[in-house]
């Protein structure tokens, strides 16, 4: 029974993980864009969830619905008025951008909340559920349903929805799409704005978990590089596989080396796929 907690433990953390990247893997597979503001997305998305909760007594539920266009205006307008100026330059130079902006967004976050953590604590406390030994915090499992339904939802509008189908047809092949009429600067802004929706709104469902400063940026930034490596760049199921992956090897690897191991396990385990298998678990050999 200890082992299905611990199991229980990384799924939860893995659900959370996909959420994490999958907004990050389809930026990078559809702009060729490192994204490095994704994590502080992730930041001020818990900082919108603990302000709100804390000042009107707004339910992260309700935020979450509200983050979502809010995070996608964010993104649509960031890569409309600056990223698309540099769109076409090398990979160098929008890595430099994001990197430059990824700045200006955690330091004026410094400036707002202090580098002090912050966790958003629901008053009443939702409690737990216990299965036999097995305990889980309500609140972990509603997070976790979450956000697999936020991924799920991505994945319907990449497969459903008209932009979601030209968002599809510019990652295979920019000129082709053009060529059919495809207007593509419209739809690089709409793939960063789900990127960046879809982080903003992982981090409403964190700031019910975990404590959030802006100093996490950096962690949840790694978690999305790893998921992504692991998955198979601008795939959302591999994004999904990927970070149920890292969530159970990160699970088992606490419980046999200690939490304080938890990056050095990631990365070791982005070495080792990065090695034997560059495309990741659901990506294609070649693909660019």
């Amino acid at each position: 029974m200890f082992t299905l907690q611990i199991f229980l433990n990384g799924l939860v953390l893995g659900c959370l993980y996909a959420c994490i990247a999958s907004g990050f893997s389809l930026v990078w597979g559809v702009l060729n864009v490192i994204n490095l503001m994704h994590g502080s997305f992730i930041v001020l998305g818990s900082y919108l969830a603990w302000g709100a909760y804390q000042s009107i007594g707004l339910s992260p539920w309700i935020t979450l619905v509200i983050a979502a266009p809010l995070f996608y205006g964010l993104g649509w307008i960031l890569q409309r008025g600056v990223l698309n100026r540099v769109i076409t330059a090398p990979v160098l130079v929008t890595l430099t951008m994001t990197f430059g902006l990824d700045l200006m967004l955690n330091n004026a976050m410094l400036l707002a909340f202090q580098a002090d953590y912050r966790k958003l604590n629901l008053d009443p406390p939702l409690g737990t559920l216990a299965l036999g030994s097995v305990v889980v915090p309500v609140d972990r499992l509603i997070a976790m349903a979450l956000a697999l339904a936020l991924t799920l939802v991505l994945y319907l509008i990449l497969r459903q929805s008209r932009v979601g189908r030209a968002i599809i047809a510019v990652r295979l092949d920019r000129d082709a799409a053009t060529l059919m009429g495809v207007r593509v600067p419209a739809i690089y802004a709409a793939a960063f704005g789900f990127g960046t929706a879809m982080a903003g709104c992982a981090g409403v469902l964190l700031a019910m978990i975990f404590p959030t400063s802006p100093v996490s940026s950096t962690a949840y930034l790694g978690k999305a590089f790893v998921v992504c490596v692991l998955g198979g760049l601008g795939s959302v199921p591999g994004a999904v596989l990927g970070g149920l992956l890292l969530g159970v090897v990160e699970s088992f690897g606490a419980w046999a080396i200690g939490p304080e191991h938890a990056v050095t396990l990631s990365f070791a385990l982005l070495i080792a796929f990065l090695i034997a298998r560059p495309q990741g678990l659901l990506g294609r050999q070649g693909f660019e």
